[in-house]
């Protein structure tokens, strides 16, 4: 995802898109174009900028099918398997079923304690190369409920004091694929991580690779512990920057509708996928593509290390 104009370029230049902000911090709503058609090398840019400094765009009324989904994504980076562990849609190998009974969540068992940032996460961080960025469409959309949220991990690492930023540039976090505390799981879920799961030592503070911003890279769901630190420290520590990670001023809330499209930048944010769907008998049907990602590299300028399992390359065809 390499950005081949400068900003500077695109404002001073007539736009072929519209871009309108959302929330002060993150998210904005991209109009003015098809996503169905080819884009020119010009909007390819400009959704790029768009994406890079909202951190989550979001398109509407584009009932795109798997092969339209597919080209799009394309557009803008090589594109990944489905999932890495949990598979892909048949016959299209680089789409993940995001469904309401999903393999992911039905592998499952159990309660869990519920904190402020249970459930949120940046996608598949326990990789030494998490992907760059995912793209979501929305097919079947409950009537009311099933909202995604966004934070942006950039403005959490700035909203920090100059102290904490400090003591945390240079530290060190393990990631890893397993039950969250407090879950059950299956045996046939845990087997899954066992011959599939992947672990990583990624910095706690990341530095983009496209924009040069730092950001809070403190994935809830997969950070496990910080390296070097007493695991009561290290807990207390993970608690404070998801907590402030997760602030309602460094988000956003989308409200899904059949034929929407969320392109996020998997590097400078997380995100919360909806828990009250299970509460209602409505159908929601949703499908992603990822794109290949690098290694996160640290304020120091060390790149990640890893821990298990093989990074994440982009899908080739037999």
């Amino acid at each position: 995802m390499s950005n081949t104009a400068t900003i500077h370029d695109l404002e001073t230049a007539p736009t072929e898109i519209t871009v309108d902000p959302v929330s002060i911090h993150i998210g904005a709503e991209i109009g003015g174009v098809d996503l169905a058609k080819p884009l020119s090398s010009k909007a390819v840019m400009e959704i790029r900028a768009a994406l890079l400094k909202w951190k989550v765009i979001f398109f509407h009324d584009q009932n795109l099918s798997h092969e339209q989904h597919l080209d799009f994504s394309r557009q803008f980076g090589e594109l990944t398997i489905g999932h890495a562990v949990f598979g892909n849609v048949e016959e299209h190998p680089e789409i993940y079923s995001i469904a309401k009974h999903r393999k992911a969540n039905r592998y499952k068992t159990g309660g869990k304690m519920e904190r402020p940032w249970t459930g949120w996460h940046a996608d598949i961080t326990a990789a030494i190369n998490p992907p760059a960025a995912s793209i979501l469409r929305g097919v079947n959309i409950p009537p009311y409920g099933g909202d995604t949220q966004w934070t942006n991990l950039v403005a959490a690492y700035n909203g920090l004091s100059e102290t904490l930023r400090g003591f945390i540039d240079g530290l060190r976090g393990v990631h890893r694929f397993e039950p969250a505390q407090g879950t059950e799981s299956s045996e046939e879920y845990r087997e899954l991580l066992r011959t599939k799961g992947q672990a990583s030592e990624h910095p706690l503070v990341r530095v983009h690779p496209e924009t040069g911003e730092r950001a809070l890279y403190v994935s809830p769901s997969f950070l496990k512990s910080v390296v070097g630190l007493a695991p009561r420290e290290s807990e207390q520590l993970l608690h404070l920057l998801w907590e402030h990670a997760v602030r309602q001023d460094f988000t956003v809330r989308f409200r899904w509708k059949a034929g929407d499209i969320a392109f996020w930048d998997n590097r400078s944010t997380c995100h919360l996928a909806p828990s009250d769907i299970f509460q209602i008998d409505a159908d929601r049907q949703l499908y992603r593509t990822t794109l290949v990602g690098d290694v996160p590299v640290g304020v120091d300028g060390k790149p990640s290390n890893s821990l298990q399992g093989e990074p994440i390359l982009a899908y080739a065809a037999e």
